[in-house]
């Protein structure tokens, strides 16, 4: 028997974006158009201009040539940016779509965790999706009724099993979603940031869960931004970019190159090309910088206890600025572990955009990390709604500085956080 659970060559997936849908046709539409085409054609051509799919049309590799192949027992994270081509990789592993080119031989059971609780019907009671969500996973009734209590006690939700999930609030189907999920037993496990879900208590229980999961020696294939998640559970580790495979190698390795790919030698960050963005507002970040809030110099790196200004320039579309603007920026460790974020409605400042291209500043005093390298998150939001959100927009290193005034570097022991909280 083969040692291979996964194996994956030139797998490519094509979607055409921007087509016209196309209405049901009767008989007698059908035999027309056959009369009447060649008639369009003709004058498209004379008028310069495209017919048929190539004007409509436009094609985007979601991903292309990817070939990989994973052993059974192996535990493989794969990370990249967001639109990387990773949630298409497991949906066509999961067999949830067909590539386009290539083939993905998988070899043994698999249950996927991909959109926990989207499977969920809301007119049924949390009882009744469990079995209905069990039997769509591949679960039997005895299996079920085997792991019924588990997956209940697991979920969290005892008092409301009996309640239509349409009085759930998303966290619970989440959870219950996950539960149901994460008690089957196939040899290769396909995952996609289900990490995530629930408050910070249940996401612990998740990732215990996902650790039996692996120490059980099954196949893992494991989707996740949470690096300090991929380093726990992971051996090795793949970087998808732009559809295809940019890096393989230990899952160390790994991190450093994705964070590689987000840092950058020039002082000011560009952001007006991000493709990876989310949000359909009228705002848009397209710019920062870190400043020197005394000098107004550009910082390529911040001091421990320097006073910073954050200089993010934006764009709006044409027309009246925004108003009831939310912008806000976060950072984190290098694996994943916030440490703070600043945002505008939280010091009761009103944003008002006087055009439509501009710069906002947020303002630090004592910058308030010890040495290491953060990447930052940028967010903004329009009557709560969101309006742009750039994730690993940049990376920040700070360098240690004399935060306290004593002449001295504090010490790394102290942590990531430092602050005022000492007796005088």
């Amino acid at each position: 028997m083969s040692d291979i659970a996964i194996r994956v060559e030139q797998l490519g997936k094509m979607y055409r974006i921007g087509g016209k849908q196309e209405r049901y046709f009767t008989l007698r539409d059908s035999l027309a158009d056959i009369v009447i085409s060649p008639f369009n054609r003709a004058r498209s051509v004379l008028q310069g201009k495209a017919y048929g799919a190539a004007g409509l049309e436009e094609t985007f590799w979601a991903l292309k040539n990817v070939s990989f192949e994973v052993k059974h027992g192996e535990v493989v994270g794969i990370i990249g940016r967001n639109g990387a081509g990773k949630s298409t990789l497991l949906k066509i592993l999961s067999r949830i779509t067909e590539p386009t080119e290539g083939y993905a031989d998988i070899f043994g059971r698999v249950g996927a965790l991909l959109e926990v609780g989207t499977g969920f019907h809301p007119e049924l009671t949390g009882r009744e999706n469990i079995y209905l969500n069990g039997a769509i996973l591949g679960m039997s009734r005895q299996e079920i009724d085997h792991k019924f209590d588990e997956i209940v006690e697991f979920a969290g939700i005892e008092k409301f099993i009996d309640t239509p999930v349409k009085h759930y609030s998303s966290g619970m189907s989440l959870r219950l979603g996950f539960a149901v999920a994460a008690h089957l037993e196939p040899e290769i496990l396909v995952v996609d940031e289900v990490l995530a879900v629930g408050d910070a208590e249940f996401q612990r229980k998740c990732l215990g869960k996902m650790s039996d999961v692996v120490n059980e020696g099954r196949t893992v294939l494991f989707v996740s931004h949470n690096m300090s998640a991929v380093q726990n559970l992971c051996e090795y580790a793949y970087v998808l970019s732009h559809g295809g495979i940019r890096f393989s190698g230990s899952v160390e390795d790994a991190i450093k190159r994705y964070f590689d790919d987000i840092r950058t030698n020039s002082r000011e960050i560009v952001l007006s090309d991000r493709t990876d963005r989310q949000g359909n507002g009228p705002f848009r970040f397209v710019g920062l910088v870190f400043r020197d809030k005394e000098m107004g110099n550009v910082l390529e790196s911040v001091i421990s206890g320097q006073n910073v200004v954050i200089e993010m320039t934006y764009e709006t579309e044409d027309g009246l600025p925004p108003k009831g603007l939310r912008v806000s920026i976060g950072f984190w460790t290098i694996t994943g572990a916030f440490m703070f974020a600043c945002s505008n409605d939280a010091v009761g400042v009103d944003l008002r955009l006087v055009s439509n291209t501009g710069k906002i500043y947020c303002e630090i005093l004592n910058w308030p990390l010890s040495a290491g390298d953060y990447v930052y998150t940028l967010y903004a939001s329009q009557d709560r709604s969101m309006a742009d959100r750039i994730k690993d927009a940049g990376i920040i290193s700070v360098q240690n500085g004399d935060f306290y005034g004593t002449g001295r570097i504090p010490s790394p022991y102290q942590g990531v956080l430092v602050n005022y909280n000492y007796a005088i």
